[in-house]
């Protein structure tokens, strides 16, 4: 295992697409739910126990070797609003590109043609971790670090945010951070066991309902 590996796989420059997509964070914005650090830090902090603790745990799931398909499947039944569906399966299509150029692996490439249009990205990020030699705690804390990093980077263009209390907003989740990824990684490893139905189901309604809302801008910053 290489830690390294989890450091260029975290990477906000790794081009996994990421920094086309905000997290749900413009709808907020343009909504007047983010205005600041301190809602932000409430927005960033709903997400990660929510989509954030969903994606952690099918990433984990991946790593432990649990059938991707089925992961995929649980991955569109956690995920209600077709415009969020499409934006993982882009993000997972991006990923899969970089991963198979930076850490080919069989194991990739069954997956980019069992999912040509691409898969979700948790499940991929899953894969990539493996393909990678990294563990479930790695991809769990990955897919949850990715879940509020995003947000919080694309408000600091929204809004004009200050970096330096965007990056706070994230350090004072980190305690959260740790929580969420123990949680995923418990949950992964009961899959091998019960099946992929005891996986998170966390929901999010407001991020799937402004989801669908920004989907239908016509002038937008973020595609997602």
């Amino acid at each position: 295992m290489s830690r390294g590996a989890l450091l260029v796989l975290a990477d906000g420059r790794f081009p996994a697409g990421g920094h086309a997509h905000s997290g749900g964070a413009e709808a907020a914005v343009k909504a007047g739910r983010v205005t600041g650090a301190d809602n932000l830090g409430e927005f960033c902090r709903g997400r990660l126990h929510t989509a954030g603790l969903v994606s952690a745990a099918l990433a984990a799931a991946a790593v432990l070797g649990v059938d991707p398909g089925e992961l995929d499947r649980a991955a569109d039944a956690r995920t209600p609003s077709p415009a969020l569906r499409v934006a993982s399966r882009k993000l997972g299509r991006q990923l899969m590109r970089a991963a198979r150029a930076t850490w080919p692996s069989a194991e990739l490439d069954a997956l980019a043609r069992e999912f040509p249009k691409g898969a979700h990205q948790p499940v991929v990020l899953g894969l990539v971790a493996r393909s990678a030699g990294l563990g479930p705690v790695d991809a769990a804390y990955c897919a949850a670090y990715e879940s509020v990093s995003g947000p919080a980077s694309a408000t600091v263009r929204l809004l004009s945010l200050d970096p330096f209390d965007a990056t706070a907003v994230l350090a004072r989740l980190a305690p959260e951070l740790d929580l969420v990824a123990d949680r995923a990684v418990e949950a992964a490893r009961g899959v091998l066991d019960e099946g992929v139905d005891v996986l998170p189901c966390a929901s999010a309604p407001l991020l799937e309902i402004g989801a669908e809302v920004h989907a239908a801008w016509a002038v937008r910053l973020f595609a997602s």
